[in-house]
């Protein structure tokens, strides 16, 4: 065989040898939201974005060499499991295992109580759901959210009540949760900023589905609009119990509410009512391709904070980009301060973990289905 030939072959050979090259190792980056349970639809919705995004990164080679492993946690929508699922992780980074990062919780109280163990970690977190404004005011040095918080929330909910649905007297209601609670007293203040009245402000409980004595004393204070802060395993049985007394108030639930389950539970009664939300719907700002590519590794279509999911961990790997480096110290510091595109627009977190320009969609049920309707 000729020299030249020679050469040619081993340089296709270290070539090949080069793209097909195996990855440095793994990274593990936990995924902690409700998979069973009430909350399970939207927790999976988040899973499955994150699941996608991993795939991306792995095929195109990876963080830094490495190939990204998804670690499903389960929290139950319960704080105790929240930190049980905590400990899991601290136990991980104790043996040595290389973790950047926890994509989670979904819930506000889940991720409260689940940061008192994250704080303490070389982990970051990047929350996809949980709105509870004061989480970003607690000094938590490795923590980010892409997703509004309470306060937006309640600013632009008050501004489509009383600027586009043109009300004047809001009822408040709220389940008793830490969201529930702090979402509907930002909302009162908003309104009355906006020169509305709240004429009835009520508490009930998580999960509740019978609301007699809450339809009597809003038909009592005879509001032209409805808030409510909750979870879908309370909105639709609200809206039913308000479609049954013959009540046509235009009703606005916030993001918890934001699920399937919202519609399916209402058994028709959902039609015209307002969701607000922190997603876009990914039929909107996703192709086909991503759309497909979703299918591939969910088996199911892209749903609720599909969208979330997916721009968290690109968020995380937009950070050991910029840091050039795996270390979640290094991460967490690349990420202030820094802009991501992602599906959801291009999101800057500022020194707290907050996004510095954050958006709230609201949606209106239409033929079963969430319509964006705003903005």
């Amino acid at each position: 065989m000729h020299k030249w030939l020679i050469s040619l072959l081993l340089i296709a050979l270290i070539a090949t040898g080069c793209r097909g090259s195996s990855p440095k190792g793994e990274v593990t980056v936990y995924v902690a939201a409700p998979l069973t349970g009430f909350q399970a639809n939207g927790g999976q919705t988040v899973l499955g974005g994150a699941k996608l995004a991993a795939a991306q990164l792995n095929r195109d080679g990876g963080l830094l060499g490495y190939q990204v492993k998804i670690v499903p946690l389960d929290d139950e929508s319960d704080s105790d499991v929240a930190v049980a699922m905590a400990d899991e992780v601290a136990a991980s980074v104790a043996s040595g295992e290389q973790v950047l990062g926890v994509i989670g919780h979904y819930n506000s109280g889940q991720t409260l109580a689940a940061m008192e163990t994250y704080k303490d970690l070389p982990v970051v977190v990047i929350t996809p759901t949980a709105s509870e404004t004061s989480i970003t005011q607690r000094g938590y040095r490795n923590f980010f959210r892409v997703n509004a918080n309470d306060a937006v929330q309640a600013r632009v909910d008050a501004g489509f009540l009383v600027n586009t649905l043109g009300a004047q007297r809001i009822a408040v209601l709220h389940n008793d949760t830490e969201y529930g609670v702090g979402l509907a007293r930002e909302i009162t203040a908003e309104l009355q900023k906006l020169g509305a009245e709240v004429v009835l402000t009520r508490q009930v409980a998580e999960g509740q589905d019978r609301y007699d004595a809450e339809i009597a004393a809003i038909q009592s204070a005879a509001p032209d609009a409805i808030f409510y802060a909750g979870y879908e395993i309370e909105a639709p049985y609200l809206r039913v119990a308000l479609t049954q007394a013959g009540m046509t108030t235009p009703m606005l639930a916030s993001d918890g509410a934001f699920l399937s389950a919202t519609i399916d539970e209402a058994a028709g009664a959902a039609e015209g009512m307002y969701v607000s939300a922190f997603a876009p719907s990914p039929q909107s700002v996703a192709d086909s391709q991503w759309i497909k590519e979703y299918q591939a590794v969910d088996f199911r279509n892209p749903d609720t904070y599909s969208i979330n999911g997916y721009s968290a961990l690109m968020a995380l790997a937009e950070g050991v980009k910029k840091a050039n480096s795996l270390d979640p110290g290094k991460v967490a510091n690349a990420l202030r301060g820094a802009t991501v595109d992602t599906l959801a627009g291009a999101l800057t977190f500022d020194s707290q973990g907050d996004l510095t320009d954050p958006t709230v969609y609201v949606f209106q049920v239409a033929d079963n289905a969430f319509v964006q309707v705003s903005p």
